[in-house]
């Protein structure tokens, strides 16, 4: 399919914008049908872009799973949100997800205020549908939809896969014509030490949630592939203070 003629392939990148914790990672992994992109409850958890890769049909769509838009105080909080505009401003189609479940709240505010202030239509996807009555729903789409240039507006849930066919395929024909950018069987463009680093985080996050802050990480020292087709991973894990190492490793090292 990567050697056919451009007019019978469309190809493009989709830009995935939203607030912390909207569920832009949990939509990405339903949207390519694998794991790449790690879940936790803390904010703020996806720190790069992250692209995924899934085919719709003669389509290939190349998703970008950028960080969680908010009000910025640290230079990394500042780096984070810079990256998750610089991926929107780059994509074909930008797909702005919303917890319909929480109140609206400012960050959701300021980045209708930057779509309006770029210029940008975009697709609006309400998330979390199955955790809102329906007359709050419609409420929170009309509203929203008052407020910026969305075509069209979907209700989805991305845990549980509502909706997000119908969403895949009006993406898959919105993308411009032209040949596929990656091999068919490739998911995502990160190496796999670095999705590898990226699950051990997320498992950090996951067991030590209140106790290790945000900008813990993870490092993939050594891949070693063996004979059997298992593969050897050394990993560091870095965190703010020495008291925080020992939370990490648990009493006597044996966590």
């Amino acid at each position: 399919m990567a050697g056919a003629a451009s007019e019978q392939t469309r190809c493009g990148y989709v830009a995935l914008i939203g607030a912390p914790n909207s569920g832009k990672s949990t939509l990405l992994n339903r949207l390519v049908g694998q794991k790449l992109a790690i879940v936790t409850p803390k904010a703020q958890t996806t720190r790069t872009r992250l692209l995924g890769i899934a085919i719709e049909g003669a389509t290939q769509l190349i998703y970008v799973d950028t960080p969680g838009i908010f009000a910025p105080r640290r230079r990394l909080d500042r780096a984070m949100v810079a990256a998750a505009w610089s991926g929107a401003a780059d994509a074909d189609e930008i797909l702005f997800l919303v917890d319909a479940s929480r109140n609206r709240d400012e960050d959701t505010d300021r980045i209708l205020a930057s779509l309006r202030e770029r210029g940008r239509q975009s697709i609006l996807a309400l998330n979390k549908i199955d955790l809102i009555r329906r007359d709050l729903l419609l409420g929170l789409a009309d509203a929203l939809s008052r407020q910026g240039h969305f075509d069209p507006i979907f209700m989805i849930s991305g845990l549980k896969g509502d909706g997000v066919d119908d969403v895949k395929r009006h993406l898959a024909a919105s993308l411009p014509q032209g040949p596929w950018l990656f091999p068919e069987d490739q998911l995502s463009s990160a190496p796999e030490r670095l999705i590898a680093a990226e699950v051990t985080r997320e498992q950090v996050f996951l067991l030590l949630h209140d106790e290790i802050p945000y900008t813990s990480t993870v490092e993939t020292e050594r891949w070693q592939a063996k004979p059997d087709g298992s593969v050897r991973i050394e990993q560091v894990i870095y965190v703010q203070r020495q008291g925080q190492r020992a939370i990490v490793l648990g009493e006597g090292g044996r966590r």
